[in-house]
């Protein structure tokens, strides 16, 4: 009968996309790193998400060499989402790190990671201040944290930053998909779990080619509003739907009003005039919106009724 492993202190997750070449370095790095600080054992978790490059055969070349080395495959690429899922639910350790296979992260600042999390922290983040990325990347990626963290309620500089520590116990709690691993701090967040973040070391890309673009970020945008759905207005999504029905309904209204006046005081004609078709499609979203979110209260007030009508007794 086969021994059990003993389990681990640290488990690193790494979603790999055709990043071969820098596979074997990156192990290299984390191995002196953990052993040179004395952080107890670990285990690494590849996960190759569709990779079309050597990146499985290093993996397994990796794996065959080094029992604390571990791969998960996926047949097609399934996204970033997928692969941190993935790794979670095979990660053993107690603290469980993800970070890039592009080597932009440096492995020598788990100790400082650690040492944030010893302060009470259950999820700290990586913020690269010094971001070695060309400007359109670093651009875009500045005004999606500001959206994203004013939003999320979350104070970050850098939400999207893939190399996090995470205590065991949040992983239960992270339901990841689509782009909703850019989202993590503000998910742990709204469990009641507190959220950090550090400063890292970051360097330039020297292998392979950036996996991102601006088609994530307009995905990403939209993914937060189903984070906001999700966890801020999940028991009042009158406030969310009512929210923006506001809006949508006010500026219909400015319109129309707009067009009204310039009738009366210059003779201008209404009819068939875009903006006032404008005017009447915001009138009505709003009223949609508006309708959408007294539905979700009714359905979140019956919910709540019919569970405590249910509980009679207590012993």
């Amino acid at each position: 009968m086969e021994a059990a492993q003993p389990t681990p202190s640290l488990s690193f997750i790494i979603p790999v996309l055709n990043e071969g070449e820098t596979l074997n370095t990156l192990f290299v790095k984390i191995t002196a790193t953990v052993q040179e600080h004395g952080l107890g054992s670990f285990e690494i978790i590849f996960v190759d998400d569709g990779s079309t490059d050597n990146s499985w055969q290093a993996i397994c070349e990796l794996a065959t060499a080094h029992p604390d080395v571990r791969g998960l495959r996926f047949r097609r690429n399934f996204g970033k989402a997928a692969a941190l899922a993935a790794g979670f639910s095979e990660a053993r350790g107690r603290i469980v790190f993800t970070l890039d296979a592009d080597l932009q992260d440096d492995p020598e600042e788990i100790p400082h990671f650690l040492e944030k999390l010893d302060e009470g922290y259950d999820l700290v983040s990586g913020w690269k201040k010094d971001r070695q990325d060309p400007l359109e990347k670093r651009l875009p990626s500045k005004l999606f944290n500001a959206v994203a963290c004013r939003a999320g309620g979350v104070q970050l500089h850098d939400m999207n930053c893939g190399f996090k520590a995470y205590r065991r116990e949040v992983l239960p709690h992270l339901n990841l998909y689509g782009e909703l691993h850019r989202y993590v701090p503000v998910l742990a967040h709204a469990e009641g779990f507190r959220v950090a973040e550090i400063p890292v070391r970051h360097h330039p890309r020297e292998h392979g080619v950036s996996k991102y673009g601006w088609k994530r970020y307009i995905k990403g945008m939209l993914d937060l509003l189903t984070v906001l759905a999700t966890t801020r207005f999940l028991d009042r999504p009158g406030h969310l739907f009512g929210g923006l029905g506001l809006i949508s309904a006010a500026g219909g209204f400015l319109i129309l009003f707009y067009i009204s006046c310039m009738k009366l005081i210059a003779g201008m004609p209404i009819a068939g005039r875009p903006l006032f078709f404008l005017g009447i499609l915001l009138m009505l979203l709003g009223s949609q919106l508006i309708s959408m979110g007294v539905i979700g209260e009714l359905v979140i007030r019956f919910q709540s009724h019919d569970h405590r009508g249910k509980v009679i007794e207590r012993a």
